[in-house]
């Protein structure tokens, strides 16, 4: 018992400092994205597999993947011995941009420390999360050495890229046949200490409208665009108001985030685009939005002759649901509550994840997010994570590991 202790004590504060190293290399995206933190990733990686899997160092793998120019998802596994569904740790290795109003005393790549908070571009998203799942992994390889044999379901660390803009590293993930269907894929997203399961759908268009111009003192001779437009857009949100809202994920919202149109005040607009981003609770679709926006179109083009319009979907992930009886779960909440004493709290996730997309896709039912920090900080300046949340949940990743790989 002291032993276990003892080794526990020199385990503490393992993934602290990996995040620490993690958020000092600048990994925006747009700007430096992937490639030095991947390379530092996968030093790493294959000096554990070489180090301390022992006579199984040869079956464990390291793989890159090219997805984008110089752009590569990582994957290290342990194969298991069994027909088992895999578990699989993903964790995406880029951040937003560093943006403005940060703290002069806490330069976004600064990697500053202050009370047990780590501040820093990609503290919370995701790079504290990704420490915890390497240091997870790197003990299950180490065990596995130890062992001198192979768990009974195998284990996959994936890191990957691009998630900050459209997910091609996610999409990749899949064309690649680095997950199915039945596996257990867990990101490890920002989840203030919950369990999330559950997502919204988001879906995005491009609307645009073409009108006629004309000079602005005869404008009955054009068709304006832009007061088209916003005909258009005051539809959609009364429309959207009258959607059903969900038991558990809540109501759809719609953001008209950017729009453009016109040339100059004097001149009827004969064009106006709208990019807008809805996120879909069940029963609404994309299908269901793409008809209520061709409907405001086409009233829209009644009134305003001259006027026509198209819809270009340029984004559409599918909403999921909790399935309260995944295996994941169960699992998950088990090694939670081991770690803590508590029951972890099951909720949906704001945002889109890689493992949204994966689920949404594949329509697995063990896809899901469990990490250190808050979303409320992720992508603002000054972000960070405390060192209790970094420390617990690398706890939870190494028992649901040990328990799924070995028991």
């Amino acid at each position: 018992m002291n032993e276990n202790k003892t080794e526990e004590r020199q385990q503490e504060g393992i993934s602290w400092s990996l995040a620490q190293k993690l958020v000092a290399i600048d990994s925006t995206d747009p700007g430096a994205y992937e490639g030095e933190i991947g390379d530092f990733i996968g030093e790493q990686l294959q000096k554990c597999i070489r180090e301390k899997g022992g006579a199984m160092a040869e079956h464990i793998t390291f793989e890159r993947r090219e997805v984008l120019p110089g752009r590569y998802n990582l994957r290290a596994r342990i194969p298991g011995t069994s027909s088992l569904p895999e578990l699989i740790y993903i964790c995406h290795m880029d951040t937003v941009v560093a943006g403005e109003g940060w703290r002069e005393d806490l330069p976004p790549f600064g990697a500053v420390v202050r009370q047990d908070k780590l501040y820093g571009r990609g503290a919370c998203d995701m790079k504290s999360g990704l420490a915890c799942a390497m240091v997870a992994f790197e003990k299950m390889v180490e065990e596995t050495g130890k062992k001198g044999t192979l768990p009974k379901r195998g284990f996959s660390l994936i890191l990957t890229v691009d998630e900050e803009d459209f997910m091609r590293g996610a999409e990749d993930v899949m064309a690649a046949g680095w997950v199915g269907q039945d596996d257990w894929i867990l990101d490890t997203e920002p989840t203030d200490g919950k369990i999330q399961a559950s997502h919204k759908g988001r879906t995005w268009f491009l609307i645009t409208l073409d009108g006629i111009t004309a000079h602005a003192s005869n404008p009955w001779k054009g068709a304006d665009a832009v007061a088209a437009m916003a005909e258009v857009i005051c539809h959609m949100r009364k429309e959207f108001q009258k959607l059903p809202v969900h038991e558990e994920l809540g109501a759809s919202t719609i953001t008209f985030g950017q729009i453009s149109g016109g040339y100059r005040p004097y001149v009827v607009p004969d064009q106006c685009k709208v990019w807008i981003d809805m996120r879909l609770v069940p029963p609404a679709d994309t299908a269901m939005v793409k008809k209520m926006a061709e409907d405001a179109i086409d009233k829209v083009a009644q009134d305003i002759p001259g006027i026509k319009g198209s819809i270009q979907v340029t984004g559409d992930r599918p909403w999921i649901v909790q399935n309260p009886n995944a295996p994941l779960l169960a699992s998950l909440k088990d090694a939670c509550h081991k770690v803590t004493g508590c029951e972890p709290e099951v909720a949906p996730f704001n945002g889109y994840t890689d493992t949204a997309v994966i689920g949404g896709r594949l329509k697995a039912m063990n896809a899901m997010s469990y990490g250190p920090g808050s979303l409320e900080y992720a992508h603002k300046p000054n972000e960070w994570v405390s060192k209790a949340d970094v420390e617990r949940v690398e706890q939870v990743l190494t028992v649901l590991a040990k328990e799924a790989l070995w028991r």
